[in-house]
């Protein structure tokens, strides 16, 4: 009969049973306490990588959407806590579509033009929603942040509380003279693409940049204070643009910026008005009035003449060369008579003295009248043929197209050619030959008229056509409001002869924020 086997366990196996089984319980334990550290209930915090906001010391308009987005949110990861307050989606939408209602006006004006070609507008709606709601709603402590400019800020986030801009000093997004505004758009006000033909007349007491005493070069017809007029005022006032800041005109910048090269003004006497602007504004910088001096040694009167001033210490030249229309005045024949024609298919004989210069201004308007040109009748000549009767403005195209071959012929890219656009006249009950006044008139008006001349019109067509970058410098809009900046009775010889001067301007005065807008192209 077989023997029974007894239900025990050796010692040995007992031993080995009980510490695999204790191992195994440890290596649980360590494993359950890793996998509970390293997965935590709640979500981590939300943090934004530094925002390097840089700052926008120049006019230049290449700044890209792209390019901000890549310096300023590449890595920011945006994500929201269950528990945090604040930022349901609702309200979040609500509040933006809420500032943007408020600002559709800056907006819309900032895409037309203003500011970087627009590209901020578009950057707002590419960018993460929570950093521009902070912008557009935090206007005190953005106001603090542009004061501090070398303070740092860093965009926070506290126990699940809504995004804030923090003053730390522990980030490195520097702040300088940077202007947020009401819109969210962060930079200064741009002057590139800013519509200086919009704004508004600011009187300023620091103004004018120069007096008739400072400056010996106002000849007679344009020295309105020498000639009797007692009223300041419209000396006082300043063009400031709608969308931007222009800078005050500097002298010495204005050297700098010539030295060793010719500017050279060419047209009628209305741009003869400008240049002694532009000659009295540089005065006031130079030290020794001897170390400027005319190269023909002239004198400047209101007669017709050609002047070239020399600036010894900047070895540059200041030059003015009369041209009523721009193209020759001669004479022609006309049956058995030679009559004064002009050939608006020839530029002007003394185009020779403007060839070489560095920076011209050229203009030409206040002639191209009726009564000036015979009413086109037996007057413009093409070639050998003289034209019976044509009208003036196709007579002018005509010549803006001669010169404006003669100028892609004659100049390369690097010189700077400005037109500028025609200065407007404001005589009153009647022309300047047949009683129109404007001596009552000491203040600007308070509206401008609202319609194109032609003439810029033209101007405007064949620059567009001509191979030289030319640029149109348009004062028409801004000079419309100045009534009371003519020499009126105050030019020369106006109360003998009872005819008014309503088509100049008194020095100081108008043309000086002709020159202050030129200065500001010559900048950029």
């Amino acid at each position: 009969m077989e023997r029974q086997r007894s239900f025990s366990f050796k010692p040995t196996r007992f031993l080995v049973f009980s510490f695999t089984i204790s191992s195994s319980l440890i290596f649980l334990t360590f494993f359950t306490i890793w996998l509970t550290r390293s997965t935590p209930s709640i979500p981590q915090e939300t943090h934004f990588p530094s925002v390097a906001i840089q700052t926008i010391t120049g006019f230049s308009g290449n700044l890209s959407v792209n390019a901000l987005k890549d310096s300023i949110f590449e890595g920011a990861h945006l994500s929201k806590p269950e528990n945090a307050s604040g930022f349901s989606g609702a309200s979040l939408t609500g509040d933006l579509q809420k500032k943007k209602n408020e600002s559709q006006v800056a907006e819309h004006e900032e895409g037309a033009g203003g500011g970087l070609n627009g590209n901020f507008t578009s950057m707002e709606k590419s960018a993460p929603a929570i950093l521009f709601l902070k912008i557009e709603s935090t206007e005190e402590k953005n106001a603090e942040l542009n004061r501090t400019g070398g303070q740092k800020a860093e965009v926070n986030r506290t126990g699940g509380q809504n995004a804030e801009l923090n003053r730390t000093g522990g980030q490195n997004a520097a702040l300088k003279k940077t202007e947020i505004s009401s819109d969210g758009v962060v930079g200064e006000k741009r002057v590139r693409g800013c519509d200086f033909t919009r704004g508004r007349w600011v009187y300023d007491e620091s103004y004018p940049l120069y007096t008739n005493v400072s400056c010996p070069l106002i000849d007679e017809g344009f020295n309105c204070q020498a000639n009797g007029r007692k009223d300041k005022d419209y000396m006082k006032w300043r063009w400031q643009p709608q969308d931007c800041d222009i800078p005050r005109f500097n002298a010495t910048k204005m050297l700098e910026l010539m030295r060793g090269k010719r500017l050279v003004f060419v047209g009628d006497s209305i741009n003869r008005n400008q240049w002694e602007s532009m000659m009295c504004m540089l005065m006031s910088a130079v030290r020794d009035p001897t170390r400027v001096y005319e190269t023909h040694r002239r004198r400047i009167t209101k007669d017709k003449g050609n002047y070239s001033f020399k600036f010894v210490d900047y070895k540059c030249t200041v030059e003015y060369y009369a041209s009523h229309f721009l193209v020759h005045e001669g004479k022609g024949r006309v049956g058995q008579k030679r009559v004064q024609t002009l050939r608006i298919d020839s530029i002007d004989h003394g185009s020779s003295r403007w060839r070489g210069a560095n920076i011209l201004v050229f203009n030409t308007a206040h002639w191209w009248t009726h009564y000036k040109t015979k009413a086109g009748i037996n007057y413009y000549q093409e070639a050998g043929q003289i034209h019976p009767q044509l009208d003036v403005s196709a007579a002018f195209r005509k010549a803006l197209m001669t010169w404006g071959s003669w100028v892609d012929k004659h100049f390369n890219r690097k010189t700077q050619v400005f037109f500028r656009s025609s200065a407007p006249s404001h005589f009153r009950g009647g022309q300047w030959n047949s009683g129109g006044s404007c001596k009552e008139s000491t203040q600007p008006l308070q509206t401008s008229s609202s319609s194109y001349s032609e003439k810029n019109t033209i101007a405007e067509e064949v620059i567009k056509q001509m191979r030289t970058p030319v640029k149109f410098l348009n004062i028409t809009g801004l000079s419309e409001y100045r009534i009371d900046g003519h020499p009126s009775i105050y030019g020369r010889n106006s109360r003998k002869s009872g005819i008014q001067d309503c088509s100049h301007w008194c020095l100081p005065g108008i043309p000086d924020a002709w020159n202050e807008l030129l200065f500001l192209h010559l900048l950029q």
